[in-house]
């Protein structure tokens, strides 16, 4: 079934009911507004910080822009490109470039004008959608795309290069337009995070996304009463899929902009949030503001709050025992998953398997996994690569026959993620196969490392990369970022450090930010760029 159904089914049941919210606590905060006043405020009251549609509303306007992209001349096949913040019009300007029989394109709100431009050439899009953050960025590439695809600006003061999205809708129909769509008909084309190298087009299809909202939905059991927050960028997967499985069964979302852990809670306390799934470094924000007292839970309503769900990166154990201890009634999970494979939930912990922290978790809902060396599944607790196979693998890296060749095997998606399995067939990461430091010939594989460094209660956030040896081939390297208000020393890390096996060691320290992607990945690529050509030591003094 056409993940555009579910929308036509949810207006049909709940029509008037709320199906997205937008929360804007930083306006809110500028005009001295507080919670209090917000929570007295009349729902239906126009204010910039806080918006709402029911599903109808959800539907029209979906409808609406799905019969002017129509009457512009864009057909099935064709590819509309969507450059926005999270907002409320996000998402019916997705379900309408699907509704067309288009490939809705989300692109990374982080794009520099040429990557933008790169983009939009590898995907073939022949729209591009974008929101007033991006102005000045797409107007440097505006001569040059504009030629062959047209421009609608979403916002007010539309410039002049650009067509008015509110306007060109206004007087549409808000009828749903007449366009047959199978499982197997191409739905949307995402770009891989870039933490590996340059972003490259991964094309899904119907059946691809409606899985993900059934694994969703089976794995976390949504109802209609659930409110689900969603925090991360819609342009991911991982955003988008989590909220599926709300999606699936017509419950309301919360679309929050803004991650501080402030706006988080009094989001959860005000809008009744239920599930909320977070990246690593926001759930340590939380714990560390309560933990200086700059965050009363007491004074908050979060007894409704039943599941806290993490994914995108290596969880920490000692994170997951940390917010047990502060939020003891959570049901808890992590999702593993790829761009490449739908997003989340291709394998996952699973909420009954609090005893497995640490483990990313058993194949989830219709998914296979192996885990080989060379081509050979691997003995039990031995290392291998991380394979995938099931309904939401990708079709194909979209114009990019080589990468496809490499990737997709016989059915597999090979992820490139190093992985083990135990005794009772719990997967744990070991780390990103092109992250493995080879030093001397021993492989070191950074996340345990990693997450050794993170039961340090100084510690804020670490990478550990490997750098260029002239004797050993690479070295480790961590990059420590501290909690505010700490100091350490290298001599105090290495002394800490000693508790590791030798030749897991960092032989450099340093103490420095840790980039992360919106997606809360650490950005190595960029870590290896600034670090490794001016690092070059020789481990032979440093052992």
């Amino acid at each position: 079934m056409p993940i555009t159904e579910i929308l036509e089914d949810n207006c049909r049941k709940f029509g008037n009911d709320v199906a997205l919210v937008e929360i804007n606590p930083a306006i809110k905060e500028i005009r001295r507004i507080t919670w209090k006043e917000y929570d007295l405020m009349e729902p239906n009251r126009a204010v910039s910080y806080r918006r709402e549609i029911t599903w109808n509303v959800f539907n029209e306007k979906a409808n609406r822009f799905a019969n002017m992209l129509l009457s512009r001349g864009v057909k099935k096949g064709d590819k509309v490109a969507i450059l926005l913040m999270n907002c409320l019009e996000w998402l019916p300007i997705y379900f309408g470039i699907l509704k067309t029989g288009a490939l809705a394109v989300p692109l990374n709100f982080r794009y520099a004008s040429d990557e933008i431009e790169y983009c939009l050439n590898l995907s073939e899009s022949d729209v591009l959608v974008f929101g007033p953050e991006f102005i000045g960025r797409v107007e440097e590439i505006a001569e040059t795309i504009s030629k062959n695809r047209l421009l609608f600006y979403v916002g007010d003061n539309c410039p002049s290069f650009a067509e008015d999205y509110n306007s060109l809708t206004a007087n549409c129909s808000s009828s749903s337009p007449d366009i047959k769509l199978t499982d197997a008909d191409d739905a949307a084309i995402y770009f891989s995070s870039g933490t590996t190298g340059f972003p490259k087009a991964i094309l899904h299809n119907h059946e691809s996304l409606m899985h993900a909202a059934r694994v969703e939905q089976n794995h976390h059991g949504q109802t209609k009463d659930d409110v689900f927050l969603c925090i991360p960028p819609l342009y991911h997967t991982g955003a988008k899929m989590h909220w599926f499985g709300s999606f699936l069964v017509g419950g309301k979302a919360v679309l929050l902009k803004g991650t501080k852990p402030e706006y988080i809670l009094n989001t959860v306390s005000q809008e009744g949030c239920t599930i909320v799934w977070l990246l690593v470094p926001w759930a340590q924000d939380i714990l560390d503001a309560i933990d200086r007292g700059e965050i009363d839970i007491s004074k908050l309503v979060l007894e409704q709050w039943r599941l806290m769900h993490i994914g995108a990166q290596p969880v920490p154990q000692s994170l997951i025992k940390r917010w047990l201890k502060v939020f003891p009634h959570h049901d808890y999970d992590t999702n593993y998953g790829l761009s490449e494979s739908i997003g989340p939930g291709a394998v996952h912990l699973g909420i009954g398997n609090i005893e497995k922290v640490g483990a990313i978790g058993i194949p989830g809902y219709g998914w296979e996994v192996r885990i080989v060396n060379n081509g050979q599944d691997v003995k039990q607790g031995e290392v291998g690569e991380l394979l995938l196979k099931g309904p939401g693998v990708m079709t194909c890296y979209y114009n990019d026959p080589k990468a496809t060749a490499e990737t997709l095997k016989d059915g597999w998606l090979y992820t490139g993620d190093m992985a083990k399995m135990d005794e009772d067939g719990f997967i744990f990461l070991v780390d990103r196969k092109k992250d493995v430091i080879i030093s001397g010939g021993e492989n070191i594989y950074p996340v345990q490392i990693e997450d050794f460094l993170r039961t340090n209660e100084k510690i804020n956030d670490v990478a550990v990369i490997g750098l260029p040896d002239k004797r050993l081939g690479e070295i480790t390297c961590a990059i420590i970022q501290l909690k505010e208000g700490q100091t350490s020393s290298e001599d105090e890390m290495n002394e800490f450090c000693m508790a590791l096996p030798r030749y897991k060691r960092p032989k450099q320290i340093i103490f420095a930010d840790v980039p992360r992607n919106p997606t809360g990945k650490i950005e190595k690529p960029k870590l290896r760029k600034i670090y490794g050509g001016e690092n070059l030591v020789d481990a032979e003094n440093k052992s």
